[in-house]
């Protein structure tokens, strides 16, 4: 079982942090900068934290698999009628949440944090993301740009808010005004938490501002390849296909599945685990990277340092943590060194809070809270005029 937070950590989400905070003898403002250089930040966390345990890693990829293969197997033996539905409801909430443990393992693979033999760690995500139907090649190119550009408006990927000033953001805000915050709220958990991680792979949503929009995970010709920047370069063009290989193998066994059971044995076995999966990959990206009180930055602003240490930690409890290796209570650490794998990112943590105690942020809300209070409160972002980074 996981480490419980240690009690020194905060207790609440870090306010912003003015960054202008004295004057000059001309009475103009000088930067006060509080955050470390990158070499400082990544020089609190010892080289060991990034060494391999075998028995640690498999044993993790070994207890998701194992528990996940149980828990679909259970789904083949549920009846197919109207009497079963709370005992389906059951099943794809039980299900969903016990394979996004394989979902973080592949996420390893691809930050090379799982296992030292390149080779061997790519089947292994290949595989596991594959069955998940994620495009396992693409999806590490473009996650390999939300950890080098966290929180940056221009250069970042995944949960980019909209600039005020911009047409989706004057669109979001107008609605957030005229909805009000409990239909916005709704509506903003609807697209986020069911329709957002197939919006990001088909259309980029939530992209930065300089790979153009729409952008896809399948494609990186036209009519995708727009912006001022490629998200996926045309080098890339060879992996795109064979993630996308990957998936069409993965499409033709549940096809033959159907064909061998029913189309409703698959959608509920296995879709209705999907939606959850994605309900919960959602949850995590969505809660580590916005608040109220989170900046994003802009080219003038924004530095490495700056963006890693907007990544909250938040309390998902014992259960949680254990299926899903920690991957919400270690986020800022995995934002440091994506390197260090799940069983060392607790110490990492530890250490983290002790040498940044006011920049590592922890939020002690309840996750339900903090995600009512994100989608109803969190439309576009706007300038501070007294950081120049930019709020919701």
């Amino acid at each position: 079982m996981q480490p419980k937070t240690p009690r020194y950590a905060a207790t609440r989400l870090t306010p912003p942090i003015t960054l202008l905070s004295r004057q000059s003898g001309s009475g103009e403002p000088i930067s006060a900068d509080p955050y470390p250089s990158k070499a400082e930040l990544l020089g609190c966390l010892p080289s060991d934290l990034t060494k391999f345990h075998p028995l640690k890693a498999w044993g993790s990829l070994a207890m998701s698999v194992g528990l996940s293969l149980l828990a679909y197997g259970v789904g083949t033996q549920i009846p197919l009628t109207l009497n079963a539905s709370l005992l389906w409801i059951v099943y794809a909430v039980v299900t969903g949440t016990v394979a996004m443990g394989c979902w973080v393992i592949a996420h390893e693979c691809g930050h090379n944090a799982f296992h030292p033999n390149r080779r061997l760690e790519t089947c292994v995500g290949f595989l596991l993301h594959s069955v998940l139907l994620v495009p396992y090649f693409s999806w590490v190119r473009s996650h390999a740009v939300h950890h080098a550009h966290c929180n940056h408006l221009e250069g970042g990927e995944t949960h980019v808010p909209p600039r005020d000033s911009s047409t989706s953001g004057r669109i979001t805000e107008k609605l957030k005004a005229q909805l009000g915050p409990k239909l916005f709220g709704s509506l903003s958990l609807i697209n986020h938490l069911l329709l957002g991680w197939p919006l990001y792979l088909f259309l980029g949503a939530t992209g930065g501002e300089d790979y153009g929009s729409p952008t896809s995970h399948f494609w990186n010709g036209e009519p995708f390849a727009n912006g001022q920047r490629a998200l996926f370069p045309k080098s890339f063009r060879g992996l795109m296909i064979r993630s996308n290989l990957g998936l069409l193998v993965m499409l033709l066994a549940l096809v033959f599945a159907a064909m061998q059971t029913s189309a409703v044995r698959v959608i509920c076995v296995y879709g209705l685990p999907y939606l959850v999966i994605n309900f919960w990959l959602a949850t995590y990206t969505w809660l580590q990277h916005t608040d109220i009180t989170i900046p994003h930055f802009s080219n003038e602003q924004w530095s490495w340092t700056k963006g890693a240490l907007q990544t909250v930690d938040r309390p998902y409890g014992p259960v949680l943590n254990f299926l899903h290796h920690g991957i919400g209570s270690t986020h800022v650490c995995h934002h440091v060194n994506s390197r260090i794998p799940h069983y060392n990112a607790w110490r990492g943590t530890d250490l983290l809070r002790r040498r940044y105690p006011d920049l590592v942020r922890y939020d002690s809300t309840p996750i339900h809270q903090a995600l009512w209070r994100i989608a109803s409160r969190c439309g576009a972002v706007s300038r501070n005029p007294t950081d120049g980074a930019f709020y919701f």
